[in-house]
């Protein structure tokens, strides 16, 4: 089974959101892309307070200075297209109002003909987590747990009940409902995660760190779904950041996916014998303008579709 292809829509600070977002989502669209895609960057601490993913010493990338907001950046696209997926690889869910953002997904599921894709987090940033004011971060597993509970309910049949820290809905209507059931997918590294996303959840968000490494939280994960009964299938949408630039000697140590087109495609190709059902590649950080994202993206779908991708 050939491996649905998404891409990654321009929210850093090189495009202009208004314009490039509906561009470049009808472009990909067209070329065949089957989901585009957003993730969530809130702020940009400067001085830095904690490393990237919260490691001592990585520095954030430059680009992370200015990310559109990625729910605004899939309405504009979601008007711009027909038919593809329109998901988010992550929201940091517990930055959200659990009620609120329930409502806006299901009202952009149901303005869209049930295209959204959920995909949550937990993020690391606890300079975000100050910043938003909903849960403190040693509380965002459980503030995950509510927002996917606040979720179910608010999409599901009227009357909605809910009962929880931060959610309190007695019985209530609310509206509108979304145009079919959004799937829920989540990254998840650690045990008790991969136990939320086995239990509760409809998929997974593993990103590129290594065919192998991949290949192995994805056994681990279904053999978890075995221990705990879940016989529901676990949808898959891998994550890769690439890095586009002039190719790299392969005779020196490359970082997968940083090269040219052909060494992308060259990687995508290691992940297609694992199982997944989908790759959302994110081209933008190093491009210099929509034209350039629009010319890369058609290479590498046209390229990555010949190799068997």
């Amino acid at each position: 089974m050939t491996i649905r292809l998404g891409l990654g829509l321009p929210q850093m600070r090189q495009y202009d959101i208004g314009k490039d977002v509906p561009d470049v989502a009808r472009a990909a669209e067209r070329m065949g892309y089957e989901s585009l895609w957003v993730f969530e960057r809130a702020l940009f601490p400067e001085p830095a307070t904690q490393g990237l993913y919260g490691i001592e010493g990585l520095p954030w990338p430059d680009g992370y200075r200015s990310v559109a907001e990625p729910l605004v950046t899939l309405t504009l696209a979601a008007a711009a297209t027909e038919r593809a997926e329109l998901g988010s690889s992550v929201l940091v869910a517990p930055l959200h109002v659990p009620f609120q953002l329930a409502r806006t997904l299901a009202t952009l599921d149901a303005a869209s003909g049930g295209r959204v894709v959920a995909g949550f987090g937990t993020g690391w940033s606890h300079d975000e987590y100050a910043a938003a004011s909903v849960r403190p971060f040693a509380e965002r597993g459980a503030a995950l747990d509510e927002l996917i509970g606040v979720c179910r309910a608010v999409w599901g049949p009227d009357p909605v009940v809910y009962d929880g820290h931060v959610t309190r809905i007695a019985s209530a209507v609310v509206g509108p409902k979304p145009a079919r059931p959004i799937p829920i997918l989540l990254a998840a590294g650690s045990g008790r995660a991969r136990r939320r996303l086995v239990d509760h959840a409809d998929g997974w968000l593993p990103t590129g760190v290594g065919a192998d490494a991949v290949a192995s939280q994805w056994r681990q994960l279904r053999e978890l779904a075995d221990e705990r009964g879940r016989t529901a299938p676990i949808r898959t949408s891998l994550r890769v950041n690439a890095r586009c630039t002039p190719a790299t000697d392969e005779s020196a140590r490359r970082r997968p996916f940083h090269g040219s087109v052909d060494q992308i495609v060259a990687d995508l190709a290691e992940y297609t014998g694992l199982g997944l059902d989908e790759i959302l590649l994110d081209l933008q950080s190093t491009l210099r303008d929509a034209e350039e994202l629009k010319d890369v993206a058609a290479q590498v779908y046209e390229k990555a579709r010949a190799a068997g991708v």
